[in-house]
C-alpha cells in the first residue's frame, strides 16, 4: 500500500505542479524567490539529465520502459520489508511515469525548479533522486551491516 500512495503522491505533485508552470508561465520566464539562489524557470527540457542526448524520444521510451522493468524487477525479487524501501520505490515509479507522462504527451519534460548553479528540475527528477539516495543506503549500508553477521 505504501508504495502505491508514494507512487499516487509523487504524480499527482509533479502533474499539478507542471499544470501550473505550464498554464502561468511561458517558455524561459523565470520568477526569483531567493534573488540569485533559486528561481521558478520555465524550461522545456527535450534530452536527458544535463540537456544530453536532446530530441531522442523514442530512445527515452524505449530506455523508461526498461527502468520500468527494472523497477518492477526490485519489487519482486528485494526485501522491501523497510517502509522506506517501499516509499523509496514508489516514489521512484512515480518520477518515471511522471517525466513519461510529458516525453509522450509534450514531447518534452517541463523543469522548472532553478538553482542557479544546477541544471533545472522537476518534482519527478527529486523523486527519483531521494528513491535512489534510499536505495543506495539500503545497499551499501543497512545489507552490508546484516551480511557482515553471517
Amino acid at each position: 500500500m505504501l508504495i502505491f500512495v508514494a507512487f499516487l503522491v509523487i504524480i499527482l505533485l509533479d502533474q499539478f505542479t507542471k499544470y501550473l508552470v505550464l498554464t502561468n508561465f511561458n517558455l524561459g520566464d523565470s520568477i526569483p524567490i531567493i534573488q540569485n539562489v533559486f528561481h521558478l524557470t520555465y524550461v522545456q527540457n527535450r534530452g536527458a539529465a544535463f540537456g544530453i542526448l536532446q530530441d531522442q524520444l523514442p530512445f527515452f521510451i524505449i530506455i523508461t520502459l526498461a527502468v520500468l522493468a527494472l523497477l518492477f524487477y526490485f519489487y519482486r525479487q528485494l526485501p522491501l520489508g523497510s517502509s522506506w524501501n517501499k516509499a523509496a520505490l514508489g516514489m521512484a515509479l512515480g518520477g518515471t511515469i511522471g517525466n513519461f507522462i510529458d516525453r509522450v504527451r509534450l514531447g518534452f519534460v517541463v523543469d522548472f525548479f532553478d538553482f542557479r548553479v544546477w541544471p533545472v528540475f522537476n518534482i519527478a527528477d527529486s523523486a527519483i533522486v531521494v528513491a535512489v539516495i534510499i536505495f543506495s543506503y539500503w545497499i551499501l549500508i543497512v545489507d552490508q551491516g546484516n551480511n557482515s553477521n553471517e
